[in-house]
């Protein structure tokens, strides 16, 4: 099981992990916290990205540099829209098989190795006990 504590602090919001990360939660008029959508965001990502770079080193396709930005619109003023995940990659100089590889490797990580992605396309829900 996967748990997060959320909790207001003095100077706002925060989420901390049971290994002790946290990450400050704020609205978009705090410019240092993320919004929970950020957050959202963030999440899709992370679970992509971190799949797919040992996934494409262990092919021994190390890529340059590997990032990505993930992008969706609210479509209601509380619902987002389809979330976009646009990769911005710099292949390995004379590997010739370098994109190749980590496109398979991206495609397959999104359709089945990442959790949120999946759980996002499949839909879930989420009930509240207060």
């Amino acid at each position: 099981m996967s748990t997060v504590r959320v909790e207001r602090t003095d100077d706002g919001f925060r989420a901390v992990n049971g290994r002790g990360g946290e990450i400050t939660i704020g609205d978009s008029t705090d410019e240092a916290a993320f919004t929970p959508v950020e957050l959202l965001l963030a999440a899709v990502g992370g679970c992509n990205i971190v799949s797919v770079e040992p996934l494409t080193a262990k092919r021994g396709h190390r890529l340059v540099r590997l990032a990505m930005d993930v992008d969706a619109e609210k479509v209601e003023r509380n619902l987002l829209g389809p979330v976009t995940v646009t990769y911005d990659v710099e292949q390995p100089a004379g590997d010739e098989r370098a994109e190749e590889i980590f496109k398979a490797v991206a495609h397959r990580v999104h359709e089945r190795a990442c959790t949120v992605s999946r759980t996002l396309a499949e839909g879930t829900s989420v009930t509240v006990d207060a």
